[in-house]
């Protein structure tokens, strides 16, 4: 088994938890997740909420592996998992009635990962 880069607990057990749905659920967007997680700090993807707005419609999911910024606008609501949210970004898409989710709550209302947008 690959050795993880990560030493943060937190992001272990969620990639742990990543790695046990792709196998329970057979959905090879987990295990993609995961590895984009596992890697290193410097790595990890920023995305802005106006990439969110260019490549989504109403009601999508969307997968961040890293952080949402909160640079740009929204049209519509979004649904957004990601490791992390700066306080403007979340601001912003509660305010257009989208909902910031946790990977957790992600695989809990789609197990098989249909329609999710992974960003970055």
């Amino acid at each position: 088994m690959k050795k993880l880069k990560t030493t943060n607990p937190e992001l272990m057990d969620l990639i742990r938890f990543l790695k046990k749905a792709a196998r329970e659920h057979n959905a090879k967007i987990w295990r993609d997740l995961a590895k984009r997680l596992s890697t290193s700090r410097r790595r990890r993807v920023a995305v802005n909420l106006s990439q969110i707005n260019r490549y989504t419609e109403k009601g999508n999911f969307v997968a961040v592996p890293g952080k949402v910024l909160g640079s740009g606008n929204l049209d519509h609501p979004v649904k957004v998992a990601a490791f992390c949210f700066s306080e403007k970004a979340r601001e912003k898409i509660l305010k257009k009635r989208g909902s910031c989710l946790t990977f957790y709550q992600l695989v809990k209302r789609n197990p098989k990962g249909s329609n999710v947008k992974i960003m970055g």
